[in-house]
């Protein structure tokens, strides 16, 4: 009895990390495989590690406390996805940006309910990028999400990690996915405080080279060639 119970705390312990795996980022596109409909993988990921400190958002919306994550897309897009997990744990990313407060805080085991936001700006040109014009820029909401399926469950058995799609709407200037400034926002569901680990990722299903994600404008424009 003594020994079930403690393979039982083990499993229990183990649950979690091995919950929050990422698999691979699927697209709009679907493709048959023999009985199964799958999506297609994005061709293009960017990942980016941060972490969300205790009163440090961006702007309050609404009454929840906002962070914003800018992302510089430097061609036309058919498509993107957005995903974001909380906490990263022992996940491993490939070539992701690497925040130096995630750094700091990598160890944390933090995490909050995300809850995630795709807006596209009227800066249509990296030159254009600095603090005070973004200040001032106009933002266009494209999509949102809060629970996805698709997605890990959180070290406590739910499905509150976030994922979002969004196709381009050709002929649409405020729903095209054009050369610009992007930002995603993210908070949790609930009002209430934002605190942990993160791991974000942009997919498209065509390769963007130059896509970059960064906290702050002045990194943004640093990564930006």
């Amino acid at each position: 009895m003594r020994l079930i119970l403690i393979l039982a705390l083990a499993l229990a312990v183990v649950a979690p990390s091995q919950a929050q795996k990422l698999g691979e980022f699927g697209s709009l596109t679907e493709k048959k495989m023999g009985p199964k409909t799958i999506k297609v993988p994005y061709t293009d990921v960017v990942s980016y590690l941060g972490y969300a400190a205790k009163d440090t958002e961006d702007e309050v919306i609404d009454g929840k406390k906002f962070y914003f994550i800018y992302l510089w897309v430097p061609a036309v897009a058919p498509e993107l996805g957005v995903r974001m997990m909380s906490p990263v744990g022992k996940t491993k990313v490939k070539d992701a940006i690497v925040s130096d407060v995630y750094t700091a805080n990598a160890e944390s085991e933090d995490y909050f309910d995300t809850y995630i936001t795709l807006e596209r700006s009227d800066i249509v040109t990296a030159e254009s990028i600095s603090a005070e014009k973004v200040k001032g820029a106009k933002w266009f909401s494209l999509a949102k999400n809060d629970d996805s399926s698709e997605m890990p469950k959180t070290p406590r058995g739910t499905k509150y990690n976030s994922l979002l799609r969004y196709k381009s709407v050709v002929g649409n200037p405020l729903k095209a996915l054009t050369v610009g400034l992007y930002r995603i926002g993210f908070t949790t569901f609930k009002k209430g405080e934002v605190k942990g680990t993160f791991i974000a990722e942009v997919g498209a299903p065509v390769e963007i080279p130059g896509i970059v994600m960064a906290k702050t404008v002045e990194e943004l424009k640093a990564l930006i060639k």
